[in-house]
């Protein structure tokens, strides 16, 4: 599991006919799944493998913030 504590935004897709979840403090971290649990797992694995990314880079990790007031 992700030590991080960033805000998940997850909602369906009409379009894309599954779930999609955001990490809005991660620029471009996103997944999706046929259902709301397996939407949620497969964010986790991406905001690890982003957080990894930018260690790999030399990134600055944002620091979670909570709750966002726009979301």
């Amino acid at each position: 599991m992700n030590k991080y504590k960033y805000e998940i935004i997850s909602y369906w897709s009409d379009e894309d006919n599954v779930f999609i979840a955001e990490v809005p403090e991660l620029p471009g971290c996103m997944a999706d799944g046929e259902t709301y649990q397996e939407v949620i797992q497969n964010i986790e694995i991406i905001m690890q493998e982003w957080i990894d990314v930018a260690k790999e880079l030399g990134r600055k990790i944002p620091e979670p913030k909570g709750k966002l007031m726009y979301a």
